[in-house]
């Protein structure tokens, strides 16, 4: 699956729809992780989402039927499960999670350059989790679809 972050410019103001959410992830930080897919130019991309708790809940509310099944499942991991938590929705079992009629703003997260002097060899290394880091963005908003 390609990463969507390889389809927009960088820095660039922009919208997606059609998203599906495959995981949720929590840690020991403010914030939650969605790992997620969406049709971008007619290509399904994969991303990964960080967004305040509050907002969570909102999307989960826009999940169609498995919302309520949803929102206290995330309810009980967070009161039960040690951290960090991995909720998947990409089995054969379970289907990942439509958001139907909803688009997300998304903008740009932008890495630390800690590691602006690496050797070639370290490079390598840690080229795959730099790569994963790269296609992560950030919510700046929700937006229903008024003809959803």
């Amino acid at each position: 699956m390609q990463r969507l972050i390889d389809a927009v410019e960088y820095g660039a103001d922009f919208f997606v729809e059609e998203i599906h959410l495959r995981a949720i992830v929590f840690d020991n930080s403010d914030d939650v992780t969605l790992w997620a897919t969406t049709v971008y130019d007619g290509d399904t991309y994969f991303f990964h989402l960080g967004l305040p708790f509050g907002q969570l809940d909102i999307l989960l509310r826009h999940a169609g039927p498995r919302a309520g099944e949803l929102q206290e499942e995330v309810a009980d991991a967070l009161a039960h499960a040690p951290r960090p938590c991995l909720l998947e929705y990409t089995n054969a079992e379970v289907e990942p999670i439509g958001l139907p009629g909803i688009a997300l703003k998304l903008s740009f997260t932008y890495p630390a350059d800690e590691d602006e002097f690496l050797s070639e060899d370290e490079e390598e290394d840690f080229s795959e989790e730099r790569a994963a880091a790269d296609n992560v963005f950030y919510l700046e908003g929700i937006y229903r679809r008024l003809d959803a």
